[in-house]
């Protein structure tokens, strides 16, 4: 029986590289997507793709249930991927800002996996991946909003994977750094939308680091979206899968810092890079 698999977020970067990846190694795949015209446009390209909006929580039921229609109420696999960022300091960010994300990078995940849990556990087993995010476990200065959201996620999935023992269900997380992707575009819109920098106190920190913020130069680590397909893969296919992918050098080292620092020195590293 073919193996079938739910990844969100699939208009571009990594979860239109992942749905490509997978169905060319003989999985269905269904390619959700926010928008309908972006739906639309991954049918043409050969995939099934349901809409499925986090913040559109009806979409989430009836992306679901499109899903389940067609594989006959079985899922093997759900790749929870579709999340943004909110670049600002925590003083200038609104709290309906906090709440807005929460629900495009928690709340919505959260609902969508519990939908999922059920249909696994009817069938005996089945992989929940989680893509969250090197500022997951070691936060920056200026992401706070999505620091919070992907803090939340890591503590949310920790607390899953021990609860899901013995059921043959895995909740696995991949812990990406810098990724060619629209990231940083979306989040500059975001920023646009939410940010009242010019009336902030620390104005002259945003317009000193505004040409970073707007900047489209790729990172000396960042890597393609490939790196993360392949960690998903292994997720998915294997037999024993990890219950943490670091994917990049910056996730690497950040890790290794976290335990060999202080909290002290760690902040002081991190706040001047």
């Amino acid at each position: 029986m073919m193996r079938s698999i739910l990844i969100t977020g699939c208009s571009t970067g990594i979860g239109h590289h992942a749905a490509h990846a997978l169905s060319a190694r003989g999985w269905q795949v269904f390619a959700a997507c926010r928008k309908a015209e972006d739906c639309d446009r991954l049918q043409s390209e050969g995939l099934l793709s349901p809409r499925i909006d986090y913040e559109e929580h009806n979409t989430i039921a009836s992306g679901l249930t499109e899903v389940l229609e067609v594989t006959g109420g079985r899922l093997d696999a759900l790749f929870n991927n579709g999340a943004y960022a909110i670049p600002g300091l925590v003083e200038d960010l609104p709290t309906d800002a906090l709440r807005t994300i929460f629900e495009a990078n928690f709340f919505g995940w959260h609902d969508l996996t519990r939908r999922c849990l059920p249909v696994m556990r009817a069938q005996g087993h089945g992989r929940i991946v989680q893509n969250s995010s090197v500022l997951g476990f070691a936060a920056a200065p200026w992401r706070g909003a999505y620091n919070a959201s992907k803090f939340a996620l890591e503590g949310l999935t920790d607390t899953l994977r021990m609860e899901l023992r013995g059921t043959g269900i895995a909740a696995i997380l991949i812990e990406p750094g810098p990724i060619t992707s629209r990231f940083r575009a979306n989040a500059r819109d975001q920023f646009e939308k939410w940010i009242d920098w010019k009336s902030s106190v620390r104005r002259a920190d945003y317009e000193r680091l505004m040409d970073r913020l707007y900047s489209n130069a790729t990172g000396r680590f960042e890597r393609g979206p490939e790196a993360v397909t392949r960690a998903l893969i292994h997720a998915v296919e294997s037999s024993r899968p990890r219950a943490r992918y670091r994917v990049t050098v910056p996730t690497t080292l950040a890790m290794a810092m976290k335990r060999a620092l202080t909290t002290k020195a760690a902040d002081r590293v991190v706040s001047n890079s």
